[in-house]
C-alpha cells in the first residue's frame, strides 16, 4: 500500500495510528517533531503525512505551512490530526494547506476513508 509519515509527539497516538495503518496495509515511519518531520517528508517523499498541531517548537500549522509552500514537498497531501476542535483551527489548518483536519480522539473509519480518498491512486 502506501508510505506514511507520522509527525506527532505523543508516543501514545505514535502507537495507536501506527496500529491502524499497518493493519490496514500501510508502511508508516514516525517522527516526533515537526522539524524532524519536514526534512523526513523532503528525503522520503511519503504517500501522505499525518501531522499533530501542538508539539514543542514548530507547531503542525507552521510545519503544514512550510511543507506545502515548498515546490518538492507540495504534492504530499498533510491530514492534521488534533484536540483543537474549534472551528477556527479547522479553518486555519485547511488555509496552511491541509488536505484534512480531523480531532481526537479519531473514528478509525473515517480516518481510513480520509485516507484513501488523499492517497495517489497509484499506491
Amino acid at each position: 500500500m502506501a508510505n506514511i509519515l507520522i509527525i506527532d509527539d505523543s508516543p501514545t497516538d505514535v502507537r495507536v495510528f501506527t496500529t491502524l495503518l499497518e493493519r490496514a496495509g500501510h508502511q508508516v515511519v514516525a517522527v516526533s517533531t515537526a522539524e524532524e518531520g519536514i526534512e523526513r517528508v523532503r528525503s522520503d517523499l511519503p504517500a501522505l503525512v499525518i501531522m499533530d498541531v501542538i508539539m514543542p517548537g514548530m507547531n503542525g500549522f507552521q510545519a503544514t505551512r512550510t511543507l506545502t509552500r515548498d515546490p518538492v514537498t507540495s504534492a504530499v497531501p498533510i491530514v492534521m490530526i488534533t484536540t483543537k476542535s474549534m472551528e477556527t483551527d479547522r479553518v486555519w489548518g485547511l488555509r496552511q494547506g491541509a488536505r484534512a483536519f480531523i480531532t481526537k480522539p479519531v473514528n478509525e473509519k473515517e480516518l481510513l476513508a480520509c485516507i484513501n480518498e488523499l492517497l495517489p491512486s497509484a499506491t
